[in-house]
C-alpha cells in the first residue's frame, strides 16, 4: 500500500514542481523585460535632454555621440514594432532576431541584449514582492 502511495504521488508532485518552475521562469522572463524597458525609458529621456540642450549650443561631441546611438536604439525598436503588427508576430520576430545575429546585425536595441543572472532577477522579484506586501499592510 505504502509504494502505490508513492507511485500515486509522484506524478501529481511533477506537476506541481514543473508549474513552479513555469511560474518562475515566467515571472524571471517580465522582470528582466520590465528592467530594459525601465532602462531604455531613462535613456530615452537622456536622449531628449542631450538634443535640447544640443539645440542651444551646450553640449559637446561625446554626449551628442550617446544620444545618436539612443536614437538608433528607437530606431530598431521601431523596426521590430512593425513586425509585431504582422501576423504570426510569436513566430517571425525571433526568426528575426536570430537572422540577423547570423548576418551579423543587431537588430534588437542596447537595453535588451543585457545578460543579468538568475541570482540577480531573483534578488529583482524579491524585492517587488516586499514592496507588494508593504503596501498591503499599509492598506490595511
Amino acid at each position: 500500500m505504502r509504494l502505490y502511495k508513492v507511485i500515486h504521488r509522484a506524478p501529481w508532485r511533477v506537476v506541481k514542481i514543473s508549474k513552479k518552475r513555469q511560474q518562475l521562469r515566467f515571472r524571471r522572463a517580465m522582470v528582466a523585460l520590465k528592467l530594459a524597458l525601465a532602462q531604455e525609458k531613462q535613456e530615452t529621456k537622456e536622449m531628449l535632454s542631450i538634443y535640447r540642450r544640443y539645440t542651444q549650443g551646450q553640449t559637446n561631441q561625446a554626449e551628442l555621440k550617446r544620444a545618436n546611438e539612443q536614437f538608433v536604439d528607437i530606431l530598431k525598436g521601431l523596426g521590430l514594432g512593425v513586425f509585431a503588427v504582422l501576423p504570426f508576430a510569436p513566430i517571425t520576430i525571433p526568426l528575426v532576431v536570430k537572422l540577423g545575429g547570423l548576418v551579423g546585425v543587431d537588430v534588437l536595441p542596447s537595453s535588451f541584449n543585457m545578460n543579468k543572472s538568475i541570482k540577480e532577477l531573483d534578488a529583482e522579484i524579491n524585492q517587488e514582492n516586499q514592496k507588494e506586501t508593504q503596501k498591503k499592510q499599509t492598506k490595511k
